[in-house]
């Protein structure tokens, strides 16, 4: 049975470089199961493979999405698909690594596919009460009703969470899909560490992103025409910065801001993580003695 590996958890973890490791040393290529680095162009605050690790080892599902576009899981897994079968025709293991829980999700457990229509006057509703009590305040709502779906989504990716909130108010499901991954022998971990120590990477992180010119790549991505209100611009690193331009926050606000929302993030990853079925919880050190005993 043809294996595969999958290398989830917490941010920072140091999950892409043990992916690199693993498939130097297995003959892997890597599939990206993270959210952001779909994205042309976002690649400092989305900490992004360096390029002299892609040329070494292939990475596939990176840089597939224009910046003003969308995206949703249902794509993610039909391209994860056509990754896998591609990797596995030249004779290699395909190695999925990122910390988007809901990808790593649908591929494990199988894509729950949607056929709710559209309710314009629901979705107006909620955009104005979004508009008026905030973003939080709807997101909770979504929380109250479905705490997986919330905390699979940012608060401040209100479209989003109002298409969960529809949802669950209208919602008529297929029945769910058959994983992706069947017939495979999967390993699938989700690396984690003390709170602490997480932290206290996330906030050298952020100052490393920094020092490599963060900044300079979102202004980048504003002159080229990025707006606050696209998808690829909710993201952590990205959407903290529009304030700044705008001149209600200062660039130590800013700074602070990516740190406190990656930590807040955190802890959502690690909520919705625990509800993914056969996850292993382990170190990084305990995840690279489990993968070379698996392969």
């Amino acid at each position: 049975m043809k294996k595969i590996v999958i290398i989830t958890g917490l941010t920072g973890t140091g999950k892409s470089a043990l992916a690199v490791k693993v498939a130097k040393s297995f003959g892997g290529e890597i599939i990206s199961a993270d959210s952001v680095q779909i994205y042309k162009g976002l690649d400092i605050g989305s900490a992004k493979v360096s390029k002299e690790d892609r040329k070494s080892v292939a990475h596939h599902l990176i840089d597939i999405v224009e910046p003003n576009e969308t995206y949703n899981v249902g794509q993610f897994v039909l391209d994860c698909q056509k990754a896998i079968e591609e990797i596995e025709r030249k004779g290699k293991i395909p190695i999925i690594v990122g910390g988007t829980g809901l990808y790593i999700k649908a591929l494990i457990e199988g894509f729950t596919l949607g056929n709710t229509a559209s309710h314009d006057e629901f979705r107006e509703k909620y955009t104005n009460l979004a508009k008026v009590k905030g973003n939080d305040y709807v997101w909770n709502i979504l929380k109250s009703k479905n705490p997986g779906k919330a905390n699979s989504v940012h608060p401040n990716n209100i479209k989003r969470v109002i298409r969960y909130l529809e949802i669950e108010e209208f919602g008529d499901f297929k029945e769910k899909s058959t994983s992706i991954l069947a017939g495979h022998e999967v390993l699938p971990l989700a690396i984690i560490e003390e709170r602490e120590i997480i932290y206290k990477k996330i906030n050298e992180r952020v100052d490393e992103m920094l020092r490599l010119g963060l900044l300079n790549e979102v202004l980048t991505l504003k002159e080229q025409g990025a707006e606050e209100s696209w998808q690829s611009m909710q993201a952590i690193g990205y959407k903290e910065w529009f304030d700044y331009f705008s001149g209600k926050n200062s660039q130590d606000d800013v700074i602070n801001l990516i740190k406190q929302h990656s930590r807040n993030y955190c802890k959502r990853q690690l909520t919705f993580l625990k509800t993914i079925k056969g996850l292993k919880f382990c170190s990084i050190k305990e995840a690279e003695q489990l993968i070379k005993e698996f392969l």
